[in-house]
Parts: C-alpha cells; sequence; structure tokens
C-alpha cells in the first residue's frame, strides 16, 4: 500500500468562521461529525470517498485547542496546496473574505502559477494552476515534450 495523503484537518478557533470562509472560496460542505466539535469536509465531486479512490481528499475542521498563529508566524505543522483553475481570482476572492496574502500569486516556470494566503483563523494555505499568467499550460507543455 502506498502512503498517500488521504484526509487533512484544519484547526479553527472559530469553526462557523472557517466553515462560511472555505465554504465561499471553495464551495466545500461541512457535516457536523457526531456531538464533537468536529466537521467533516467535503471538497467536491472527485475526491475520495469509502470505495472509491477518487482524485483529491477530503478531511475536517476541528476547535482549535489553544491560540490561533498570528500572520508571520513561522509555519507549525503542513499547510495545504490545492490545485485551482485560476489562482489570481482564489487570491482575490480570498482576501476579499477575510484572508491576508502571504504570498501573491507568482508563475514558478515548469511547475505553475503559485500563491498563499493565511485564512481568518491565521492557517496558511496555497493553491496552484498549470496555467501560468501568459496562458502556458506547463503540464500540456510537459505532456508534449514527453510524446504524449
Amino acid at each position: 500500500m502506498s502512503n498517500l495523503v488521504v484526509h487533512f484537518e484544519i484547526h479553527a478557533a472559530e469553526p462557523q468562521r472557517l466553515i462560511d470562509f472555505y465554504s465561499a472560496l471553495f464551495g466545500w460542505t461541512f457535516t457536523k461529525f457526531g456531538e464533537t466539535e468536529y466537521w467533516v469536509i467535503n471538497t467536491g465531486d472527485g475526491s475520495i470517498v469509502m470505495g472509491s479512490p477518487g482524485q483529491g481528499i477530503n478531511g475536517g475542521l476541528v476547535r482549535r485547542q489553544g491560540p490561533s498563529p498570528q500572520v508571520g508566524d513561522p509555519v507549525a505543522g503542513a499547510n495545504l496546496v490545492l490545485g485551482v483553475e485560476d489562482v489570481d481570482a482564489v487570491f482575490t476572492t480570498g482576501i476579499e473574505l477575510g484572508a491576508v496574502g502571504a504570498l501573491p500569486p507568482a508563475d514558478m516556470p515548469g511547475v505553475g502559477r503559485l500563491a498563499y494566503l493565511v485564512d481568518p483563523d491565521g492557517n496558511i494555505f496555497g493553491f496552484i494552476s498549470p496555467v501560468l499568467s501568459d496562458g502556458t499550460n506547463v503540464m500540456a507543455a510537459a505532456n508534449a515534450d514527453a510524446g504524449q
């Protein structure tokens, strides 16, 4: 068995605030899990579900058990990087929804266009698209170079 990442968790001092934020930004849905302060996150079509390998993962949101990180603090733990169609649009919408820019959209030749935000609870996350600012799709170019 591979050691693939199959689940993620976001910690929130104010769970409803982040439920609203991620629902508006990415269209994720949240379902309360039992009586605990835990919500299952469904990231959308194509994600892993029981009995299906999927192409992406789902996660959970849990009440934070300590102080929220402050903007500028070093990252403690891992952070998420999500695949999106339009990095610039997600960055702009995230700021409008209360996030703080951590790394503005930038092209990474051979990789894609990438940006990072800090959500309203201090969690940093990134998002990437294979489409650079000039419209070049690095995945299509890599596949063409590989003769596929």
